[in-house]
């Protein structure tokens, strides 16, 4: 029953997307049936095998022990805030942003990570069959984030068609960066962050594809990589430690707002409608959520949760998830958490908006224009991760 479920939103969510594609004629079949099977194999080997497990246990143990280290340089400053045996959202999950933030600055410093996202995304491209640049850009996104991505290709931004644009804006929303990886694996379990963010990628390439299809003809086919300007080490070190404090302060203070206000939502709901706000969206979401294989019976508290990710973010939806999660089967879980693990929400249309507009106003006010419609991708891409973890678990 479940393959036949999957089979229908498999095709639920490519029919969507090639219903809204800005040109049908174009679609190539072949890159998205490789695509597909690729993730199909891929999702298979990272949650169904003991070499996956591994890797995933690995990579899971890896950013245990950057939180630990994380954790020595905030309870030098915080020690003795909490009582014994209190716990801290901001300083536990949060703070250890700014370590991780820094490990990426002297990998980019050292051109470690420059090196490996320019060919695994040079090797994307050969599988895709988009341009260079996009694929980059996909593995950049996932690593760096989606605001910091784009300088790193600025000295393109301002040559792009609207098309190409929408494909980069698209992939730098569908992922998620290394950053806060490690915050997303102490709310939810760290295959499912890994499995995500491998899956998303090609999801990106998929439903983007469809929803946007053109082909980069070979002069076009350039990527030009900005390099950063030549810092000291130590200057590095502490634009990327103020870099990391800054997205665990912004993180916080969009939990702050987006909390309270559900929270204020739900209440006047209930007084009014008897009936949550997020319990009205749950029956608006459930039916995506049984495309993706969640069960009737658990569909509506899924769908709930699946919406608070869209109108808030991914924390916000995260804790709903832990405090929900004895009601949920382990299937359900997986298949949430993976829906959970990128930034598709309003608040990213903002965000990335705002990132191109720092480098070229012109582009931004693009951007803006087709907003929605990165979101509405964004938010496919998660469906799709979602129906094809349906199928493995």
């Amino acid at each position: 029953m479940k393959y036949l479920i999957a089979a229908l939103g498999l095709l639920v969510v490519l029919g969507i997307a090639y219903f809204a594609s800005s040109n049908r004629k174009q679609v190539k079949i072949r890159p998205i049936i490789v695509m597909i099977v690729i993730q199909i194999v891929l999702g298979y080997i990272l949650l169904n095998t003991k070499f996956g497990l591994v890797c995933i246990q690995g990579f899971a143990d890896v950013f245990g022990k950057l939180f630990e280290y994380a954790g020595d340089g905030v309870n030098f400053v915080f020690g003795g805030l909490l009582n014994n045996g209190a716990s801290s959202f901001f300083l536990g999950v949060l703070l250890p942003i700014i370590f991780i933030s820094v490990l990426i600055g002297i990998l980019q410093y050292t051109k470690i990570l420059q090196f490996v996202i320019k060919y695994i995304g040079l090797v994307l491209s050969k599988i895709n069959g988009m341009g260079k640049l996009e694929s980059y850009n996909a593995v950049a996104s996932a690593i760096l984030g989606q605001s910091e991505v784009f300088i790193s290709v600025k000295k393109q931004i301002g040559l792009l068609p609207k098309h190409r644009l929408y494909t980069l804006c698209a992939s730098a929303m569908s992922t998620v960066s290394m950053s806060i990886v490690g915050a997303y694996m102490t709310m939810i379990e760290p295959k499912y962050v890994v499995t995500a963010m491998v899956l998303n990628l090609f999801g990106g390439f998929i439903i983007s594809s469809i929803i946007n299809p053109y082909t980069v003809t070979p002069e076009e086919d350039i990527l030009e990589v900005q390099e950063e300007e030549k810092q000291s080490f130590f200057e590095m070190l502490g634009e990327y430690i103020m870099d990391g404090f800054k997205v665990a302060i912004v993180v916080a203070a969009m939990l702050i707002g987006f909390v309270a206000l559900i929270s204020a939502i739900n209440d006047i709901f209930n007084m009014v409608f008897g009936i949550s706000f997020q319990g009205i969206l749950g029956y608006v979401f459930a039916p995506i959520a049984f495309i993706m294989g969640i069960p009737l019976h658990e569909a509506v508290n899924a769908g709930s949760i699946m919406a608070t990710k869209l109108v808030s973010n991914e924390f916000v939806a995260m804790m709903d998830l832990a405090k929900q999660a004895h009601q949920f089967s382990p299937r359900t879980l997986g298949i949430i958490s993976v829906f959970l693990v990128s930034f598709a929400n309003f608040s990213s249309i903002g965000i990335i908006s705002g990132a191109v507009k720092g480098l070229h106003e012109k582009q931004a006010n693009v951007v803006a224009r087709f907003g929605l419609k990165l979101l509405f991708g964004a938010t496919l891409v998660s469906i799709l991760t979602s129906v094809i973890v349906s199928v493995i678990i």
